[in-house]
């Protein structure tokens, strides 16, 4: 898979952001994983059963052709390059504590295999406001969003990461979860689906 850097947004959901008890403070988060921790469709994710609760996040996930600094919402599209879903997965009791010692959250999201995205499909224009997914885990339905929904649409959250970084070809942005977050564990078996991009699965040992 070749992937660049992984970007990622967080409190982008006003449901989420409740049920994780957080405040709406009118700014999204933004962290990174490695490139390392994505992980191909179909094949087996390995959780660190060590530090308490792993979470799945159901995504979109964008990909880039590039696009470089400054980029304007009204051009943010043009960098657009493909679509796809994924999981951020997340250590939920570790990210608790980081959180409240006031520390980053990279142990509790950067850890190997924390990113499994599936194939991209190309971007041919469609209306990334409009995206309709789901998460089911062992057939149960847990997440089930609609990007409508995002408080920073997909243009926005490409600007505001360009006024930092340069973004290049590879580049992805996990764009946020909707609310259902919760735990996954080995010999779990997780399936993400949207109409407008298709089927993707994963399976979970220790």
């Amino acid at each position: 898979m070749n992937v660049k850097r992984i970007f990622c947004i967080g409190r982008n959901y006003a449901k989420h952001i409740a049920e994780l008890g957080n405040s709406p403070d009118g700014d999204c988060v933004i962290f990174m994983k490695p490139a390392s921790c994505a992980v191909e469709e179909g094949e087996t994710v390995r959780l660190p059963t060590a530090f308490g609760e792993v979470h799945h996040e159901a995504e979109l996930v964008v990909l880039l052709t590039g696009g470089g600094r400054d980029v304007a919402v009204e051009d943010a599209m043009d960098c657009v390059a493909g679509i796809t879903l994924g999981l951020d997965l997340t250590l939920r009791d570790l990210q608790t504590q980081l959180k409240n010692k006031g520390a980053p959250w990279e142990l509790a999201k950067a850890f190997d295999q924390s990113a499994p995205l599936g194939d991209f499909k190309p971007y041919l224009e469609q209306d990334l406001q409009a995206i309709d997914f789901s998460c089911y885990v062992n057939g149960q339905l847990r997440q089930h969003g609609h990007t409508r929904d995002m408080l920073y649409s997909v243009a926005r959250q490409i600007h505001i990461l360009s006024q930092t970084w340069e973004l290049q070809p590879g580049d992805v942005i996990f764009t946020g979860t909707p609310e259902g977050v919760g735990p996954v564990k080995p010999g779990d078996t997780i399936v993400l689906q949207s109409e407008q991009i298709g089927r993707f699965e994963w399976s979970f040992s220790a």
